[in-house]
Formats: C-alpha cells, sequence, structure tokens
C-alpha cells in the first residue's frame, strides 16, 4: 500500500495480482528497454528462458523495435509505454493507472484502449483509472466516479460511459441549483416568521422554528456546494486584425539527425483558421511550431528549404509543452503578476488576488513557490499569461497536460470563439474534433498532408486511404496556385459568385456552429441514433465549407492574377 486510508476498509481476494501505474515514470535510465523490463521480474520463480519470452512479447506488442536502446534516449510517449509494458509483465488481474494516456500520442493512446477493452489478449481483467483524456474514457470506462466537492457525499457515481456521466451530472446540477432556489423562498417565509414580535412566536409550535435553522443551515450547505463548481474563465483575445493572410509558408523543409521531419509543406494562416497537427512523439510537430513562431517574432530557425511570410505586425503568441518559461524559484503572485500586484486585462486593471481567483487558485496560494505546485496549475500559470497577450496567432504544444475535466472544456470553448489563427499541437481527440477543421499529418518520414479528421489520418497511416484521394487534392499548393493564375480574368458570373462568396461561407460556418452546440447538447448526446446522424450532417457540412473555402481562394487568384 502507497497510502493509508483515514478509514474504510478494502476486500480483496487473498491471490489478487494487483498493477499500479503512477504518474511518474521512474526507471533505470543507463540500463536498456529490455534490461528495464527484465529486472522487474527479479524475485519471481521465473527460469531465464520464460522471463526473456515474456519480456519479448510484450515488448513486441508495444511495437518498440529496438530493445537495447538505452532508456534515457527514450522520449516521453515511449517511456509512458514502457511503464505499462512493467505493470503488464506480472500479468495483474486488476490494474491501477493514474493519468495513463500522459505523453503518449493518439496511436499510442488506441494501443492502450486496445488493451483495457479486451482487444489484447494479455490485458487486465479490471481496471480503475484517472484521466482528463474525454475520449479515453469514452471509449474505454464502463463506470464514472467524480470526486468533488460540489456533491453532498463528495462523489458522484454513475454505470455507464461518459457520455451518459455528462447527461446525468448536468442533471444533477441543475437539480440542486432548483433546490436552492427552493430553500431560499422556503428561508425567506421563515425568517419573515421569526422576525414577528414574541408574542406571536410563541404561539407557534417548537417544531417549526427548529425546522426554519435546519432550513437555514441546508441552504448554507447547498449554496456552498454549487459555489464548488470549477468555474475557470479562459479568454483569449485577438488583435481584430482584418488581414486575410497572416502567415503563409511555402516548400518547408526540415530534418533534424539525418532525419527528414517535412519537407515541401504549405501553410496558409488566416483569421478563423483552426489547424490541427498530428504525428508520432518526435515526427516534427513542435519543431514546425518553432519555425512559424520564429518567423512572426523575427527569430530564426534553420530551415532546409522554404519560405514564411508574415502579416506586418502580426502577433503571434505561443504555449510550449515543456514550460521553459515558468520560474520555479518564484511564488505564485509574482508569475501571475510580474511587474506588481495587478495585471492589465483587456485595458483594466485586475488585481492579483482576483486574477488568481479567475484561475482557481486560493489567496493563501499567492506566496507558493511555482515548483510546488501541481502540473495543471502550473498549465493555468502560462495560460493566465497568454490571456494577457492579444494575438493574432496562437501557438499552443500540448495545452492540454494535467489540466482537469472543467479548465478543458473551458479551454474548447474560449478555443472556439478566438477571431485569429490557432495552430494547436494536442493528443486530446475530443479537443481536435470539437476545435480543429483541418489537420496536418505527419508520417514520421518527411511526408506530411492535410486531412479532415484524426479518423482519416489514422487511415492513411494503415494503408487505407491510398487511391481514394482526389489527385488534384495532392498536387503541392504552389502548384495549384499556378493553375488557378493561368485560369485568367474573372468572367461576369464569376465575380457575381466572388461578391457573393463570403456571405456563403458565413453562412455555413453558422449553420455549422448550431449543429456542433445541438451535438453538445445532453438530449443529443445521450441518443446513439440522433447523434450518428447530427456528426453525418455535421461532415457533410464541413465537406462544403471546405468546397467553398477553396472556390473563393481559386475566385480570388483568379482576380489578382487578371
Amino acid at each position: 500500500e502507497i497510502e493509508d486510508a483515514d478509514q474504510g476498509t478494502i476486500q480483496k481476494n487473498k491471490h489478487l495480482r494487483l498493477g499500479y501505474l503512477s504518474q511518474t515514470d521512474i526507471f533505470d535510465e543507463e540500463l536498456s528497454v529490455f534490461e528495464n523490463l527484465t529486472s522487474s521480474l527479479a524475485g519471481q520463480k521465473l527460469d531465464t528462458l520464460e522471463v526473456h519470452n515474456r519480456v519479448q512479447a510484450i515488448l513486441s506488442r508495444a511495437e518498440f523495435v529496438d530493445d537495447s536502446q538505452p532508456v534515457k534516449m527514450l522520449s516521453g510517449g515511449w517511456k509512458k509505454r514502457l511503464a505499462i509494458c512493467r505493470v503488464l509483465l506480472a500479468s495483474p488481474e486488476v490494474v491501477v493507472l493514474d493519468e495513463p494516456t500522459n505523453h503518449l500520442d493518439i496511436e499510442g493512446i488506441i494501443w492502450l484502449e486496445q488493451l483495457l477493452t479486451g482487444g489484447l489478449s494479455d490485458g487486465p481483467k479490471a481496471f480503475i483509472l484517472v484521466s482528463h483524456d474525454r475520449q479515453f474514457l469514452e471509449n474505454c470506462a464502463t463506470r464514472m466516479i467524480e470526486l468533488s466537492a460540489v456533491y453532498p457525499d463528495g462523489s458522484l457515481q454513475i454505470n455507464g460511459c461518459y457520455t451518459a456521466f455528462l447527461e446525468k451530472r448536468e442533471m444533477f446540477l441543475q437539480q440542486q441549483l432548483n433546490r436552492e432556489n427552493q430553500l431560499s423562498n422556503k428561508v425567506r417565509r421563515e425568517t419573515e416568521w421569526l422576525s414577528r414580535g414574541p408574542k406571536a412566536r410563541a404561539t407557534k409550535a417548537r417544531y417549526r422554528i427548529e425546522e426554519a435553522h435546519r432550513l437555514q443551515e441546508e441552504l448554507s450547505e447547498v449554496k456552498e456546494r454549487n459555489r464548488s463548481v470549477s468555474n475557470v474563465r479562459i479568454d483569449f483575445g485577438g488583435t481584430g486584425r482584418k488581414t486575410k493572410k497572416l502567415l503563409e509558408a511555402v516548400g518547408l523543409c526540415k530534418s533534424y539527425q539525418g532525419n527528414k521531419l517535412f519537407s515541401d509543406l504549405d501553410v496558409l494562416l488566416s483569421p478563423g483558421t483552426r489547424l490541427g497537427l498530428l504525428g508520432r512523439n518526435g515526427c516534427g510537430k513542435s519543431t514546425l511550431m518553432k519555425v512559424l513562431a520564429a518567423a512572426g517574432n523575427q527569430g530564426d530557425v534553420a530551415l532546409d528549404g522554404g519560405t514564411v511570410t508574415v502579416a506586418d505586425k502580426v502577433k503571434i503568441v505561443e504555449f510550449e509543452q515543456d514550460r521553459a518559461a515558468l520560474d520555479g524559484s518564484v511564488t505564485l503572485r509574482r508569475a501571475l503578476a510580474p511587474e506588481g500586484d495587478s495585471v492589465v486585462f483587456r485595458d483594466r486593471s485586475v488585481h492579483v488576488v482576483s486574477w488568481a481567483k479567475r484561475f482557481l487558485f486560493r489567496p493563501d496560494q499567492l506566496e507558493t513557490p511555482v515548483s510546488e505546485l501541481s502540473g495543471g496549475e502550473q498549465a493555468r500559470i502560462l495560460i493566465a499569461s497568454l490571456m494577457l497577450q492579444p494575438a493574432d496567432i496562437l501557438l499552443l504544444d500540448e495545452p492540454t497536460n494535467d489540466l482537469d475535466i472543467a479548465s478543458l472544456d473551458v479551454l474548447e470553448e474560449s478555443l472556439m470563439d478566438f477571431p485569429g489563427a490557432l495552430v494547436l499541437v494536442t493528443h486530446d481527440r475530443y479537443l481536435l474534433d470539437r476545435v480543429c477543421d483541418r489537420l496536418i499529418g505527419f508520417d514520421g518520414q518527411g511526408g506530411t498532408a492535410y486531412f479532415a479528421d484524426y479518423q482519416q489520418w489514422l487511415a492513411h497511416l494503415q494503408g487505407e486511404g491510398k487511391g481514394e484521394q482526389d489527385p488534384a487534392e495532392t498536387k503541392p499548393e504552389k502548384d495549384k496556385v499556378q493553375e488557378r493564375k493561368r485560369t485568367g480574368k474573372l468572367s461576369y458570373l464569376d465575380q457575381r459568385e466572388f461578391d457573393g462568396m463570403e456571405k456563403k461561407i458565413e453562412e455555413a460556418e453558422k449553420r455549422e456552429e448550431q449543429l456542433r452546440c445541438k451535438i453538445a447538447s445532453p438530449e443529443i448526446a445521450s441518443d446513439s441514433g440522433k447523434l450518428e446522424e447530427c456528426w453525418r450532417q455535421l461532415e457533410q457540412l464541413q465537406s462544403e465549407i471546405e468546397v467553398l473555402y477553396n472556390r473563393w481562394s481559386e475566385l480570388e487568384e483568379k482576380k489578382l492574377s487578371s
């Protein structure tokens, strides 16, 4: 046992095999992948051949290519896979996993899902997991428990998937708010009665007085629980720039230590662009983000080829996953308000205490060193600093790491409302689906392509998408531009179409947003048939919007070349 309970008992079978995956992956960094796993089996009554076979089997299943590689050379995602393998080596019947998807890429998360849901024969019979990956919860868990002061017993337990949990949770919170209103009315009436003269009050039954006090206590408790609902407010500010092209990159090529990360990559960012980057860990996503950030901030990241052009005075704000910008030695107060006891947000001075509360920090935490705060709290500090910087382009590299689900929901809504361009690197599939309308997929061998969603990208990696793509769509963007320029000036009908295109796109995007809101509603989310139909309509609408944008760009290029 790692922690002792203050009270209560735990009953388990006498010979139960229990496995535990912690958030921290601790290995002997100098030893190889194979040696770390074999050493974890020391003390068990297994001969050398059985140990070798068991380790090789689990490493093969986890898709490790070189088991002689020192652990210190592994990325965070592969270390997490190795930690999962180490837990499974003992063939546990029950496994407890604390944030198992941290650092895993999408393929790693899908592998873990198959393991937990019975797709792999050596998976556990039962598991308990803590996760803020909403899609992972939806796909794996069949019972949900949320711990929160908002509930009378400190927790809410629901049998069902994550979607069912959201529906029941919303119902409970609404009922509790209704209860607060009912109690407020009752307490008001009873308070009026208690405030009357002693003679009138003495004629009433004693139980009426006790009941009035009980109602006041209950109202106080319900109010306190309702105020415990997370209320992080994340509001990214745009500069209001109207320029259609904020940043244009053409023919980007970049290699690292002899490995090609991407080549002939074109990127166009305009206000309203929602671009996601997908690929295995180490494939070049963060490098591309650095290239875009450096170009906008007049920096320099050496490219093997290509150019990046930015509009005049474009403001680019970036969120880096390594959190290198945080000084662990300073206090929370100084991290939130570096210049004094207040910050300037949207031309208005906000005291550091109010600013801290906005991000769920307590006033008594302000003198706490940043190094002593949790990963989620440190992430909220960085997001708070982003909010103070109006931006044309947001570059977010794994912003969801360590954020709780309440913060994720608010971050998601804020990104959808951001008026500028967004480039997002995340392994949170739920966030990708909700926020991004276009994805760049990296194949890890220098190739890139645009995709509608992560499922299409996965199918492409597995070879299922070959031959299905329109050959015209596979041409480099610069070739397509040259074709448009050769088409001549606009005809009368083309000009009329061009003049009405912006309104068409605006109306289509408005319908898209309405449909997204409909999908997010508990009524639709709890009905698989209606949900499937809405997703089908959304996919069709997104395809129509893509066609409109392509046509608009084609007409615009033709007009400029005339």
